[in-house]
């Protein structure tokens, strides 16, 4: 068994298998998920898991050198934009990194999830609580 937090084993082998660059996203209940993409659906209930802590647990078993949120995210959300920013900062604390953080229209976020190598979908509810992470480096 793992000794970090992160049990489940779909999110696991992403994180093991990733290389430089590659994009994975963290989504709410309702993003759209392009078929061809790896769904690895958390969702159990409005809210379970949450968006906030299913980032906490992906940040920690995984690096990470960019973000790309949508531009909506900030004013249609703002208590849920605030708090994965805490989280990004934390991270960049912890790592002493600075990550690009990126804002594109919900449109295009959209559109740009069919690159990722897999979609994370939480039981989150509020609107926007999506997130493309770019793989970095440990070295």
């Amino acid at each position: 068994m793992n000794k970090h937090a992160l049990i489940n084993a779909d999110m696991n082998y992403l994180a093991a298998t990733l290389g430089h660059t590659d994009e994975v996203t963290i989504c709410d209940a309702g993003l759209p998920i392009p078929a061809k993409v790896k769904r690895i659906d958390l969702a159990l209930t409005h809210g379970v898991p949450s968006f906030i802590a299913t980032v906490k647990v992906w940040l920690a078993s995984s690096q990470i050198e960019g973000v790309m949120l949508a531009e909506e995210f900030v004013k249609v959300s703002p208590e849920c934009h605030q708090a994965l920013l805490a989280e990004i900062d934390a991270e960049q604390q912890a790592t002493g990194r600075i990550f690009s953080i990126e804002y594109i229209s919900h449109e295009a976020f959209k559109l740009r999830t069919h690159n990722s190598r897999a979609v994370i979908r939480t039981g989150e509810c509020t609107p926007y609580a999506n997130v493309i992470f770019k793989t970095g480096v440990v070295f």
